[in-house]
């Protein structure tokens, strides 16, 4: 064999090798963390604890649909008389709801119905609600995959 001929052998074997290291770290490196789609959390400072739940089933891509939010106090106990204010949008596109959606009627128990929620496209969507109330102002933000 030639001396040229064990340097091209020789690439060859460096080649696979390489390919073969690179896919054992492919293939066992841990997967991107999506984002957190906890429904229930506690609120930014820890004044509330709340839950979200669509309505009627999830929603559909396109449709409008509501919300009940669920507030309650650290120690359970259900937050009535609460100014709820909503937000959000999809952070990788960096554009807002669609829609105002609006805190419209409590429910009792603490739950509070929200309105006029729309999703016009799937993907990662964020629910950032407003809590003011007796205790005190808070927020939450929510993660939600279309």
């Amino acid at each position: 064999m030639t001396s040229a001929w064990r340097m091209v052998v020789g690439a060859f074997g460096l080649v696979a090798l390489a390919i073969g290291f690179l896919s054992v770290v492919f293939l066992t490196a841990p997967a991107a963390p999506g984002p957190d789609l906890a429904r229930s959390k506690n609120s930014a400072k820890g004044v509330y604890a709340l839950s979200i739940a669509p309505e009627a089933g999830e929603p559909r891509q396109g449709e409008l649909h509501a919300w009940v939010v669920t507030v309650k106090t650290r120690q359970g106990a259900p937050v009535e008389g609460a100014a709820i204010s909503v937000g959000g949008g999809m952070p990788e596109h960096a554009h807002g709801l669609p829609t105002s959606p609006e805190a419209t009627t409590y429910l009792g128990d603490g739950r509070y119905r929200i309105e006029g929620m729309k999703f016009s496209m799937t993907g990662w969507w964020q629910l950032k609600l407003g809590v003011t109330a007796p205790a005190g102002a808070d927020e939450a933000t929510f993660n939600l995959v279309l």
